[in-house]
């Protein structure tokens, strides 16, 4: 099953996350099937891209976003 959700990167204490969909069982930070856009939220301000008719695509698909995702997408 996809899910579309959450990969951290960037620093120790300096996250930068990106949106990505990825298998469910699969390592949060692992090869994903596609990025579709990234998160800072220690940026000032926070920085949200998400490329909304990729999602809706997968959505489509069937993958399902976690609730952090679902949150961030409202």
């Amino acid at each position: 099953m996809l899910k579309i959700k959450l990969a951290r990167f960037g620093k120790n204490k300096q996250p930068h996350f990106r949106v990505v969909v990825n298998e469910a069982k699969d390592k949060r930070d692992g090869r994903y099937v596609e990025s579709i856009g990234h998160y800072a939220p220690a940026m000032v301000p926070k920085i949200l891209e998400i490329n909304l008719e990729k999602y809706a695509e997968w959505i489509k698909k069937g993958a399902q976003p976690t609730e952090t995702v679902a949150g961030l997408v409202k």
